[in-house]
């Protein structure tokens, strides 16, 4: 039974290019909505970064439609619409597949059986992103009680939390994200699910959970998604050797500092090398890896089993993010001992301050107070 009613939201908040979108396939007589976390984040008083559209047009239909866009997918279908330099996704409404349906070689979320909203609704994770929004007319659509959580403030989950779970475990780290992100208290049948099924996390696929831990560190306070998680025994199946080192208070203490400091440390929210290495010395320095009282040899971080396990098997980090991240801590601990480089000579100093890491050893060095003023002048003059 689905529910319309008039939003409380700040419409000014709204992109207006998304608008334009839903008026034009709406124009067209298909049936268009805003959808999932831009509705979400709106009626929970925080302004969206990505807006999705769910529509009753095929693909094809909606690449004839709207300029600029293209279909996309080959297991799940979808339109990416380009705006200058960003992009809107536009889905068509979908419904789980019936059984005789399903191909058993694919993901279960990962088809393209076309429905309606309230099927579209039902087959989302939680209430409060099963909501449809019509800028065209300000109206909310609600098939799923997810309006009722917001004003309760709680994270629910669309039908039954054990089976929703198992089918997708990604959703326990989602849940902890989006219950830390908007303050809301995940209700106690989903928090005993996302508890007893910790274990499915392990059927994930790395890059899925890679993405996750890449959101979590966007907010403003990623530690407390982690302890949640080493609270539920999340995290000894989806990090183990993070959840091995929060059971040493001291240790867990000196990690969670770092990650409270971590708007110091990312200039650009974007980068995946910055947010990681937040990550990876809050680590190294809270497992005793990394000191900073003595230089450390190159090549010292990417010998350690733990280390490199941490990165590659846990977080999904690339070779590439790895090596820079573990060589700009090397340099980092060296960068206050200028004498010893003012002796190579000018075309090595270059060649130092060119190479791959120097510019975020830097800011390591300067947050972490490695380097003395005389120390910074001489890299900056180089640089």
């Amino acid at each position: 039974m689905s529910k319309t009613s008039k939003p409380q939201l700040n419409r000014n908040w709204i992109d207006r290019r998304a608008i334009e979108i839903v008026s034009r396939l709406q124009e067209r007589g298909y049936t268009t909505y805003l959808v999932g976390g831009c509705v979400r984040d709106l009626l929970a008083g925080f302004n969206p970064k990505d807006y999705d559209i769910a529509t009753s047009a095929l693909p094809e239909e909606v690449r004839k439609c709207v300029p600029k866009s293209y279909v996309i997918g080959k297991r799940f279908r979808l339109v990416l619409v380009k705006r200058g330099p960003d992009q809107f996704e536009v889905a068509t409404f979908r419904r789980d597949p019936q059984p005789e349906e399903r191909d058993e070689s694919e993901h279960p979320l990962a088809d393209n059986i076309f429905g309606t909203p309230e099927e579209d609704a039902n087959r989302r994770d939680f209430t409060i992103n099963g909501l449809f929004y019509d800028p065209i007319n300000d109206e909310i659509l609600d098939f799923v009680e997810g309006l009722h959580d917001i004003k309760l403030a709680t994270l629910r989950m669309i039908g039954d939390p054990r089976v929703r779970l198992k089918e997708d475990p990604i959703r326990i780290l989602r849940g902890l994200r989006l219950a830390s992100k908007l303050r809301f208290r995940i209700e106690p049948e989903l928090r005993c699910a996302m508890h007893d099924l910790a274990p499915e996390i392990c059927n994930s696929v790395l890059p899925r959970k890679r993405e996750e831990f890449l959101k979590i560190l966007k907010l403003k306070e990623p530690g407390r998604v982690l302890v949640e998680a080493f609270d539920l025994r999340i995290l000894e199946y989806c990090c183990p050797s993070l959840d091995q080192l929060f059971k040493d208070k001291n240790k867990k203490e000196v990690f969670l500092n770092y990650l409270d400091r971590i708007r110091d440390w990312v200039d650009d929210p974007h980068s995946p090398t910055e947010l990681f290495s937040v990550m990876v010395v809050a680590f190294s320095v809270a497992s005793g890896l990394v000191s900073w009282n003595e230089p450390i040899r190159q090549g010292t971080l990417l010998a350690d089993e733990n280390l490199k396990s941490f990165m590659k098997d846990q977080l999904g980090m690339f070779i590439s993010e790895m090596t820079e991240i573990c060589h700009a801590i090397e340099i980092a601990s060296r960068l206050n001992d200028v004498d010893s480089f003012k002796k190579r000579g000018i075309r090595r100093q270059s060649a130092f301050v060119r190479q791959h890491g120097f510019i975020l050893a830097m800011k390591m060095a300067e947050l972490e107070h490695l380097i003395e003023p005389h120390a910074r002048k001489f890299w900056r003059s180089l640089t």
